[in-house]
């Protein structure tokens, strides 16, 4: 679902609920001390981001 979508002049910045989780190494929980509720981030890092609509 998109959350928010705000154009600019040449570019728009776009936030999605990607509505599922990911698998990751216990060490990448622990030593951030991610917990349910937290604040996180998550950086995809690829050459090219292809959205989608049904």
């Amino acid at each position: 679902m998109v959350e928010l979508l705000r154009k600019g002049a040449s570019a728009a910045h776009l936030r999605i609920d990607i509505g599922s989780g990911s698998t990751i190494p216990n060490e990448a929980v622990d030593e951030p001390g991610l917990a349910v509720g937290g604040d996180a981030c998550a950086v995809v890092k690829a050459s090219d981001v292809m959205i989608a609509v049904d």
